[in-house]
């Protein structure tokens, strides 16, 4: 009841889903350093401080509320997922609140695909969708997994040939 939404569930009946994935890992990373690093800092401040209870429990909540935000944080990513069907492109995230991002594909007039030196050593890529005038709830998708993929199938979708009756002589 409160868990968010599965994502496959705004796919509609008539559409075919082609890709789904998270963004990359290393979105998260930042995140667990921070928080690794603030709790190493908070229990050498409780071990080198003097003993008392208002110490003592500053300490503990100020861990406790550390400890809260990074698994928020990687409650988020976890939650967060894209999905290219053969009509659109969907992003949902948020975990209390969910929000629902939605291009067609055919509105998509360019993509765009970058990759950093990071990028490409760790696996993840920017991919940049143009449409016709106007920008859209997915006008970039940062930290894309595996790029090449992606970007291949989106153009397949949106540049591919169109099936045409052969023509007469």
């Amino acid at each position: 009841m409160l868990a968010p939404r599965e994502v496959d569930e705004y796919v509609l009946p008539t559409e075919r889903r082609v890709i789904r994935f998270r963004r990359h890992w290393v979105v998260i990373v930042n995140e667990v350093v921070q928080a690794t690093v603030l709790m190493v800092i908070l229990m050498v401040a409780a071990g080198q401080l003097p003993e008392g209870p208002i110490l003592s429990n500053l300490l503990w909540y100020g861990g406790l509320l550390v400890l809260v935000k990074a698994c928020y944080k990687v409650a988020e990513w976890w939650v967060e997922k894209v999905v290219i069907t053969d009509k659109r492109v969907m992003l949902t995230q948020g975990v209390l609140t969910q929000k629902v991002g939605m291009m067609p594909l055919g509105k998509v007039t360019d993509l765009t695909f970058e990759r950093t030196l990071n990028g490409r050593m760790l696996g993840y890529g920017t991919m940049i969708i143009e449409s016709a005038g106007q920008i859209q709830a997915l006008n970039r998708i940062d930290f894309l997994p595996d790029p090449e993929e992606v970007y291949e199938a989106i153009s397949e979708l949106v540049f591919g040939e169109k099936r045409q009756t052969p023509s007469r002589p």
